[in-house]
């Protein structure tokens, strides 16, 4: 099954940012293209404010004038529905309750063909549920872009129960000829990526309201440890706390309230007081002109320790014994397996995050994962008030030593990064398995719809077998209420790769 042909017109019902953005994809692509809005005007404007973009483009050099000119040419507002009866694909954007998309597909059927493909925008509503409403379901289906849609590379082509496969097929190709880089995805609560990427800003928002350590921290030891493009909070006030929550109420909702799932009560409150995020002007931070953006906890300059004894070779973090050399500190070494643990001069231990706590032990200081610990510009650091201060002085001078701000949080069990990455890990082992989709369209769905730094089973593989599972193990351990529970395919996974290592 082939992608639509260019001279097949494809309509998009909803003009709103999206809608404008996915009908521009379109008409680029070579599409001749009608915009519908239920509002009178809306779509003339919603045309008008294409053929500006365009011609931005032009101006930047990345199209021609000739192109706009033609694009323009086939770009055609409509006045009503009857005006896309030979739409070969009507992509609906609008609002996002399950009953107006029923309605308008019921109204869209009595218009368009039968072999039109019909397909929703939505991010949060079951596919299956708005096409149950049709007469001939098989030919709907999710085209679920990202916005904004004319950048982001990313489609999650969702199949609903009654989905024809070779309607799928047509409508992944088709977003493939437009540029775009599609995965399919059967439909489940959140499709892929808002499925999996719950427990991005779930874990922050725990560490949050267990004091854990402040937003602007969190925030900072995501990107400059962890890799990720923005924080938890930072980012989450850009999509607009309203909408953050929106979705992870929906997903926890669809799972039948899932505890793993589970909405944030203080997300809640801030949306509750009218602190929506940039867009209100005030969310997890303030942005009203001249506010000062809080920075983030970073600890005084410590003086390094003179050496180090190394038990086994780190594991995740091995990487950090080659850059304490470079540092000019020594490294002692003892042979222990799968060892996770320096031991400092004062006889305190630095150790990887584990989602064990600190104070269950003498003198510990834990530090945080990094993907990157060689580019990682930050770590972060957590011990317990019956750390010693020496302990803590060698850990912080230690990391300061190898060029690194060093954050210092609370005794929080599986830090910052560690405890987010395994539930990332967790959840896409629990939906690969519960056939969601493939792993690779996993990881491309991470990387190009929230730019992790990696695919969760890119982490996986480069973590090792047993690591997300055992640390959430010790979280669930010191959490039971099943949050933190390592999923029977991450189970699975673990022991199916021992037991291949241990084949001769």
């Amino acid at each position: 099954m082939t992608a639509l042909d260019l001279s097949s017109p494809v309509a998009v019902v909803g003009t709103g940012t999206m809608g404008q953005g996915i009908a521009q994809v379109a008409l680029v692509a070579g599409h001749p293209v009608r915009l519908y809005d239920a509002a009178p005007g809306r779509a003339r404007e919603a045309a008008e404010g294409i053929v500006a973009r365009l011609d931005r483009l032009v101006a930047k050099e990345r199209l021609t004038a000739a192109d706009r000119d033609a694009a323009r040419a086939r770009l055609l507002p409509a006045d009503d529905l009857a005006a896309l009866a030979d739409c070969a694909l009507v992509v609906e954007a609008v609002l996002e309750r399950l009953d107006v998309k029923q309605e308008l597909f019921r109204a869209l059927e009595n218009v368009v063909s039968d072999d039109c493909l019909l397909a929703t925008n939505t991010s949060s509503l079951s596919v299956t549920a708005i096409g149950g409403a049709l007469r001939v379901p098989g030919r709907f289906v999710g085209l679920h872009f990202f916005n904004p849609a004319p950048l982001l590379p990313l489609v999650e082509v969702v199949s609903g129960f009654a989905t024809d496969v070779t309607c799928a097929t047509r409508a992944y190709e088709t977003a493939r000829a437009w540029g775009k880089t599609p995965v399919a995805c059967a439909d489940t609560p959140g499709f892929i990526v808002n499925r999996i990427a719950r427990p991005f800003y779930a874990e922050a928002f725990t560490v949050y309201e267990s004091q854990g350590a402040d937003p602007a921290t969190v925030d900072a030891v995501l990107r400059e440890s962890g890799g990720f493009r923005m924080g938890a909070f930072e980012l989450t006030d850009l999509i607009g706390q309203d909408v953050n929550e929106s979705v992870t109420q929906s997903v926890w909702q669809s799972f039948f309230q899932d505890v793993r799932f589970t909405p944030s009560l203080v997300q809640r409150r801030l949306v509750e007081s009218g602190r929506l995020g940039r867009k209100s002007g005030r969310g997890w931070y303030d942005y009203a002109d001249g506010a000062e953006r809080p920075e983030p906890h970073t600890a005084e300059r410590a003086g390094p320790p003179a050496y180090v004894v190394a038990e086994g070779d780190l594991g995740p973090a091995s990487d950090l014994l080659a850059l304490i050399r470079e540092a000019g500190i020594q490294v002692r070494t003892e042979d222990e397996d799968n060892g996770t643990r320096l031991v400092l001069p004062s006889g305190g231990q630095l150790a990887l995050a584990d989602g064990q706590t600190s104070v269950e032990y003498r003198d510990v200081v834990y530090f945080d994962l990094s993907p990157d610990y060689r580019g990682a510009t930050r770590i972060a650091l957590s011990h317990s008030r019956t750390t010693s201060a020496r302990t803590v002085a060698e850990a912080t001078g230690l990391f300061q030593a190898l060029g690194k701000k060093v954050s210092v949080i609370e005794d929080v069990p599986g830090m910052i990064v560690a405890r987010t990455v395994a539930r990332i890990i967790d959840l896409a082992h629990d939906a690969v398995a519960k056939g969601v989709a493939t792993e690779e369209d996993v990881d491309t769905a991470m990387r190009l719809g929230v730019n992790y730094p990696l695919g969760p089973f890119e982490w996986s593989r480069r973590l090792g077998s047993g690591w997300a599972g055992s640390l959430l193990e010790d979280l669930h351990e010191r959490d039971q209420s099943g949050r933190y529970a390592p999923s029977l395919a991450l189970y699975r996974y673990a022991c199916a790769t021992e037991k291949r290592e241990d084949t001769p």
